[in-house]
């Protein structure tokens, strides 16, 4: 006999438990489309979530509350708040970060988009025109020609393919950005490196040896950046295109102590030495004396 939760309610009648129709309290809420998610069709032009497009609507909250517990102390009413997109691409969270900082928290937001393709720029451009973002603009380039200088206060790059998230990264600690948000993807570069004598087993299958590259680059990552001063955190992240890159790394300004350093970078260094890699951002660091 199958049995369904019941709850008793207050004049002793029972009803079912229909714990999924509660609405939850997500920080980009089911009752305030935006224009960009209805362009984007995660919302229908009525003002409702589309069904095919719930988990994207929920991937989009997971993305704001990532962000969300890092700029929860930022006051309303203080200088902008600067934010580089590196390799921004179609834009898709870049329009929901800017909605989040300016409607939600009541933030000001200079915002600045960067890619390589000139064409996904110009639309870009056009849509943050009609949603009238005046503080949200987007240029082609690469990470060393953009126009806005000086310090970052936030550095995003989401989905940026193998070493261009080393890159990113590289450019947003040299810039004192307070705060990162990284979701890497296509960790190629230590999968072609990764030799080791004591740990063969590793690399002996392909699929192994891939995700365990893959890991190791990020974690590599996220110790260099707690070396540089940063609070890292590796979370969760399932991505749009619904792939196993589902790593964030959410790194935010901190005092450190030398120790803590001198311990990030040998943890960091022997793992290095092991499997005989070479990467990117620690190269980077190396030459500019980071390390």
């Amino acid at each position: 006999m199958f049995f369904s939760k019941r709850k008793i309610s207050q004049n002793g009648n029972s009803s079912p438990e229909n714990s999924h129709n509660r609405k939850k309290n997500y920080i980009i809420a089911e009752d305030k489309p935006f224009p960009a998610l209805v362009d984007m069709g995660v919302f229908t032009k009525d003002g409702k979530v589309a069904k095919p497009m719930y988990d994207k609507f929920r991937q989009i909250n997971r993305f704001a509350e990532i962000i969300d517990d890092a700029v929860k102390d930022i006051p309303k009413g203080g200088k902008p708040l600067r934010v580089m997109d590196f390799g921004c691409g179609k834009s898709y969270l870049t329009f929901v970060l800017y909605h989040y900082l300016t409607e939600i928290k009541g933030i000001e937001t200079e915002m600045l988009g960067l890619d390589l393709k000139a064409d996904v720029i110009e639309k870009c451009n056009a849509a943050a025109a009609k949603y009238g973002y005046k503080n949200l603009r987007f240029e082609t380039g690469d990470i060393g020609s953009a126009s806005m200088n000086g310090k970052l206060d936030m550095a995003v790059t989401l989905h940026a393919c193998d070493t261009a998230t080393d890159y990113a990264l590289f450019n947003a600690v040299m810039r004192g950005a307070d705060m990162i948000f990284s979701v890497p993807c296509c960790q190629h570069e230590l999968n072609g490196q990764m030799k080791t004598e004591n740990f063969s087993i590793l690399t002996r299958y392909g699929i192994v040896k891939e995700r365990i590259a893959a890991l190791c680059t990020d974690s590599i990552r996220a110790n260099l950046l707690e070396v540089c001063g940063y609070r890292t955190q590796l979370l969760e992240f399932i991505d749009f295109e619904h792939t196993p890159k589902n790593i964030l790394i959410r790194a935010v300004k901190r005092k450190t102590s030398e120790e803590n350093r001198k311990m990030y970078l040998s943890e960091a260094e022997k793992l290095i030495e092991e499997f005989s890699f070479e990467p990117t951002f620690y190269k980077l660091l190396k030459e500019e004396g980071k390390l």
